[in-house]
């Protein structure tokens, strides 16, 4: 017999193994590795959450971020101020996150992306609008490179 009871903790499991409006579609998990100190890096990761990424982070210190990079295939070339983590592949610096999306879609036999040094106008690095001219690379298991997407100077 149900009784009123049984009916409402019943209920409450229900609601409890239902996903949360807004969480059940979030996007994929990004973890970040950075300088505390670098606000670009900060600025970055907002844009990412602003786009449905699910974005955490840890600091890391100077040779210790190097090694970081350099232990996840990140040729020196390549290297910016972060270095992300993303289903398996490695997202170095300010990469727009269409890119990442683009990236995870098509899953390409690949370390992953980068936009080496810090291109103004690139994602948390100042106004899109007025940005340089900048590529984003896939790096490829054996180091090499490649033109992923191309940004105009605007």
């Amino acid at each position: 017999m149900l009784t009123r009871r049984s009916f409402f903790a019943g209920a409450a499991g229900m609601i409890a193994a239902t996903p949360i409006a807004g969480l059940a579609n979030q996007g994929p998990e990004i973890h970040v590795m950075k300088d505390p100190n670098c606000g670009c890096c900060k600025a970055w990761m907002k844009i990412l959450a602003e786009d449905g990424f699910t974005v955490t982070s840890e600091n890391g210190f100077g040779s210790l971020l190097i090694r970081y990079k350099l232990d996840n295939g990140v040729p020196q070339s390549m290297m910016s101020c972060h270095t992300a983590q993303v289903e398996g592949y490695v997202i170095e610096g300010h990469v727009p996150p269409a890119d990442i999306r683009r990236l995870l879609a098509e899953r390409p036999d690949a370390v992953g992306l980068a936009v080496p040094d810090m291109p103004y106008g690139s994602p948390g690095m100042g106004p899109e609008d007025r940005r340089e001219a900048y590529d984003v690379f896939l790096i490829r298991p054996d180091g090499s490179t490649e033109v992923f997407q191309s940004y105009d100077a605007a």
